[in-house]
């Protein structure tokens, strides 16, 4: 019998890199809207941190259909904050339905029985906290959109705005957008800002592993300080996560 992921094979890397190529000019309005109202692109969800620089993807998204599934992994370690604001911006939105996923209980309880894995093995940690809960959910999909952005980190320098992610598409709208852009729209759409974005977090994770950036510093500096590691794992290759 077929497994859901297995009837989801409908693209792969040269679906993608054609895309890839025919949207790289495409400004992320137009990226978005072709996204939302084709149905080439198949089932399509947003996935979105809300954190500290969700609400411009979110605004764009809404302008086009406040119905689309806006995917929020709850890992059970984000900052009160974000929790809030998660409600917040989707209720400013007027987003319709917004899937809040969070790691399945067994498996957490096997793997973080104790809830410290964050403080030896961080990569384990996001795999049962975000990655995998993520992985199930992504199932009913066949295409994905993201808010990532180049400038972000050294590791996004050259973001396709559409790459192949298993069976799937994942696209960025803002993958070219600067944060001087991201700013005005902001402003422009008089969006609510995350709260702990004025308290220096330009980079919002789970708490444990979530620091201050400082004057010069790359956004995402605050991001797992101290560890080598730039990236929760959900923007890695399929199968690349850590086993149990």
């Amino acid at each position: 019998m077929a497994t859901p992921e297995a009837e989801l094979q409908r693209f792969g890397p040269a679906d993608a890199a054609w895309l890839a190529a025919h949207a790289a000019n495409a400004s992320a309005e137009a990226l978005i809207a072709h996204v939302l109202s084709d149905r080439a692109w198949g089932r399509v969800a947003v996935v979105s941190s809300f954190g500290a620089e969700s609400a411009v993807l979110l605004d764009l998204v809404a302008e086009v259909d406040r119905r689309v599934p806006v995917l929020f992994v709850d890992t059970g370690r984000l900052f009160p904050e974000t929790l809030a604001y998660a409600r917040e911006l989707a209720s400013h939105l007027r987003l319709s339905d917004v899937r809040w996923i969070r790691p399945e209980p067994q498996e957490l309880a096997r793997v973080d029985g104790k809830g410290l894995r964050w403080s030896y093995d961080p990569d384990g940690c996001c795999a049962v906290r975000k990655v995998q809960p993520l992985a199930r959910a992504l199932l009913a999909f066949d295409s994905w959109i993201s808010g990532r952005k180049r400038f972000q980190a050294d590791t996004r320098a050259g973001l396709a705005k559409v790459e192949a992610d298993g069976a799937r598409l994942k696209i960025n709208p803002l993958a070219d957008w600067s944060p001087e852009m991201l700013r005005a729209r902001a402003a422009e759409r008089r969006l609510p800002p995350h709260p702990l974005v004025a308290e220096g977090y330009p980079s919002i994770g789970c708490m444990p592993c979530t620091t201050k950036v400082l004057p010069g510093e790359d956004p995402r500096a605050g991001r797992w300080r101290g560890w080598d590691k730039t990236e929760c794992g959900i923007h890695t290759p399929p199968g690349s996560e850590p086993a149990f």
